[in-house]
């Protein structure tokens, strides 16, 4: 195995714990875990085609994401159709189809965009894009 496989495998390991972490919250309440964004961080919401996206800072995307999780509680996360792409040993990019589903029930889909990068020797989130799917 090359060092390319290695770093994809290591850092599909650490996005896999990452993904447990959110289901945990899901049920917890308690985002800490998944809290992971850099100083820097900022995310573009795409809300339709015909708009602008909204931005949000890394404060404001905390406590939208802790309203969230209280909105949702028990629900599940889902991360489908997930690719993992590494730009370099200290980049990676992730797609996937964000789905949260409470008893059978499909809550909210989100297409989302993932930027990582090592940051003080540890994976930090420093952008996302998101865009709803369906209604």
């Amino acid at each position: 195995m090359n060092s390319a496989e290695t770093s994809l495998m290591e850092f599909t390991k650490f996005h896999d714990k990452f993904i447990n972490s959110w289901n945990e919250a899901m049920v917890s309440g308690d985002t800490s875990a998944v809290e992971l964004m850099d100083e820097e961080y900022y995310v573009a919401f795409f809300a339709s085609v015909k708009e602008k996206p909204f931005f949000f800072n890394k404060d404001d995307a905390i406590s939208g994401m802790k309203q969230s999780v209280q909105q949702f509680l028990g629900a599940t996360k889902r991360f489908d159709h997930r690719v993992i792409r590494l730009k370099d040993n200290e980049h990676a990019i992730v797609f996937y189809e964000q789905a949260i589903e409470k008893d059978g029930q499909i809550l909210s889909r989100l297409f989302t965009m993932e930027n990582w990068q090592v940051v003080d020797n540890s994976w930090k989130l420093v952008r996302e894009i998101e865009q709803p799917l369906g209604d």
